[in-house]
């Protein structure tokens, strides 16, 4: 095996975890002493915001009438695509009833939340899409009540489009919050909502500390870091289509890695000479996120086969993967660990972050080792149900009361055994 690293990491020194951890912990127990005062005032000190908290149906209204029309469309194509890739899914979210032994009937359901709360990024960037992507599925999935909040801008508060894309998709309840008094407030239901059973959605550092320290108390999609993307690429795939791929997806942030790997040495060293020209095409802040996430976090790795390459692609386990090689049906069958996989020139991650259905909050940091991204099944309980008849109830007395003390478990074998004899009135 010949894996040579032309390019490697170089991260810089990483924000104290600590910190954040010290930082979040103080915000939660605060608003947890005191409530929406406690987050007002973090909106107020953190965002600028002194505005109302909960946006009205009034303000709602015409933060949507404020969108272009072509932004509209646009915003309901994607909306379309994304929830007919959930409905799809819950398709496949099937409920059971099977006779497992004479006089034993067992099942399985599928029972949504009662409620969920929806994060949507709006720092550097106004993610719209990740409103789309939150509320639809978890609307799909059939919760009744949805929670969403978003960063405000000073004298703004959300923007519209973000607004519109929350409307659209079914938001019961819409807060001008971002942070982690947002991620608090959905919690505990605070300003009219009802405390959420999950909490979904990408954020900033202090947004996923929340969530974090919240899990257990709620739901949560999963633990996120810092977004990552990853490309295979053999001598068919273009230089200039590969560079901009991975600058794309570099500037979300500058923690945010990118990796190529390449069974051609001639197209990585045109990736490497090209990289730095693409950057300086960007407007800021882009640019100099994309930069310094190139310079400091992206590897560019050359294989000698396409097996050396699915080898290194799956140790990565990326939150995107995207293959530009011949054969695609051979790559879609070996590769094992992605949060989502993007095949053929024709695709690109962007699209999925955006537009083209399938969820686009996946698991971060090597995760999608062990899990998937968000789908209507993380709104979804799947539970199940068991009724014996008298006969069925005997057998399985004996025997449970028999294992049971062996287990040294005396109640549960009186337990079962009650029902050896008519039941007491």
């Amino acid at each position: 095996m010949a894996i040579t690293y032309l390019k490697t990491a170089d991260p810089r020194p990483l924000v104290e975890n600590k910190d954040i951890r010290d930082i979040v912990h103080i915000m939660l127990a605060n608003i947890d002493r005191e409530g929406e005062a406690a987050v007002r005032d973090y909106a107020h000190k953190l965002d600028g915001w002194t505005g109302d908290i909960v946006l009205s149906d009034e303000a709602r209204r015409a933060a949507c009438a404020r969108v272009p029309e072509d932004l509209k469309n646009d915003i309901r194509f994607a909306h379309a695509n994304i929830q007919r890739f959930a409905e799809a899914q819950k398709a496949t979210m099937g409920e059971c009833e099977i006779e497992v032994m004479p006089g034993l009937i067992a099942g399985q359901k599928q029972i949504p939340v009662s409620s969920a709360g929806c994060y949507v990024p709006g720092g550097r960037y106004s993610h719209i899409a990740s409103a789309l992507m939150t509320i639809t599925t978890a609307k799909v999935a059939g919760v009744p009540h949805i929670t969403a909040v978003s960063p405000t801008r000073p004298g703004i508060g959300i923007p519209d489009a973000i607004v519109f894309a929350m409307d659209l998709c079914g938001a019961d309840l819409i807060l001008n919050l971002g942070g982690v008094q947002g991620i608090a407030a959905m919690a505990k239901g605070l300003f009219g909502g009802r405390p959420t059973d999950i909490l979904v959605g990408p954020g900033n550092s202090y947004v996923a500390e929340a969530k974090r320290m919240l899990f257990g108390e709620v739901g949560i999609d999963m633990f996120a870091g810092p977004t990552d993307s990853l490309v295979v690429a053999d001598h068919t795939a273009s230089a200039v289509t590969v560079v901009w791929d991975l600058i794309s997806q570099a500037e979300h942030g500058m923690d945010s890695p990118v990796w190529l790997v390449t069974t051609d040495r001639t197209l990585a060293m045109e990736v490497l000479a090209r990289a730095p020209s693409v950057i300086d095409s960007l407007p800021e802040p882009n640019a100099t996120a994309a930069r310094t996430a190139w310079n400091e976090r992206a590897e560019v790795i050359l294989c000698d086969t396409r097996e050396e390459a699915a080898v290194v692609a799956d140790r990565y386990a990326p939150e995107h993967l995207q293959v530009q090689a011949d054969d695609l049906d051979w790559w879609l069958d070996r590769l094992s660990a992605y949060g989502s996989l993007f095949l053929g020139k024709e695709t690109t991650v962007a699209f999925g972050d955006k537009t083209s259905g399938p969820n686009h909050v996946l698991p971060t940091s090597g995760a999608a080792r062990y899990t998937g991204g968000l789908s209507v099944h993380k709104f979804t309980k799947t539970v199940t149900w068991q009724r014996c008849n008298a006969a069925a109830s005997h057998e399985l007395a004996l025997r449970t009361a028999r294992i049971s003390r062996v287990e040294g478990m005396e109640g549960h074998a009186r337990s079962a055994e009650l029902r050896l004899r008519p039941q007491p009135v």
